[in-house]
């Protein structure tokens, strides 16, 4: 990727979405953001959601989005939070809207039970995925054309574009959000991110 273009990393969020499922990549990149000179490596990290109103995450932790899917700027990497997901998999719209931005991003990512969303709009078909380990059963079962991995923290599918990466449950989303920064930037950031945050970066050895 060239590192002097602005990267737009949009994180999709709704009601009942997990926490640290958006919270945790949000933190990433917004550290990344302050450790670099942005003039070297913009970047700008938004949460979306179907509309601009307040979501309430998991725990009633309310949170307001930057921007609807209907009016957020272009973005370069998309991540798609996990939680209770039931409803908004089967969302016309936000169906619609992920088909779309998956045929434009560089990177399409999820978290947790996000894969869920991804394989209802059909980005990952036939893909090797992840998910949380309490949903891999489930996920396996309602899309049995999927390669479902247990015990990894991230699994990079193989695709030319999207890049599409998912990820283990809730704080196995920072892990893989260092892994795409590392991609976005380089390893070095990555490894100073992960520092400055005081976060051990699991791998998946």
């Amino acid at each position: 990727m060239d590192k002097k273009t602005l990267h737009r990393i949009g994180i999709f969020i709704y009601n009942d979405a997990e926490v640290l499922d958006f919270s945790g990549p949000f933190e990433v990149f917004c550290t990344a953001k302050r450790l670099i000179d942005n003039k070297l490596l913009p970047m700008e990290v938004l949460l979306i959601a179907e509309s601009t109103e307040t979501v309430v995450a998991r725990g009633s932790f309310h949170v307001t989005p930057h921007f609807s899917i209907h009016d957020h700027p272009p973005l370069t990497t998309l991540i798609v939070a996990g939680g209770l997901h039931a409803e908004v998999m089967h969302n016309r719209k936000v169906q619609g809207w992920l088909q779309q931005q998956s045929k434009i991003v560089e990177n399409c990512a999820s978290v947790c039970t996000g894969a869920f969303l991804l394989a209802a709009a059909g980005i990952v078909d036939k893909h090797t995925v992840t998910t949380h380990w309490e949903d891999l059963q489930d996920l396996q079962q309602q899309y049995p054309q999927l390669q479902v991995l247990e015990g990894k923290r991230w699994v990079e599918a193989q695709t030319d574009r999207p890049r599409i990466v998912t990820s283990g449950g809730i704080s196995a989303g920072i892990d893989m959000s260092l892994y795409l920064l590392s991609l976005i930037a380089d390893s070095a950031l990555a490894i100073k991110t992960a520092t400055q945050m005081e976060f051990d970066w699991r791998t998946n050895d």
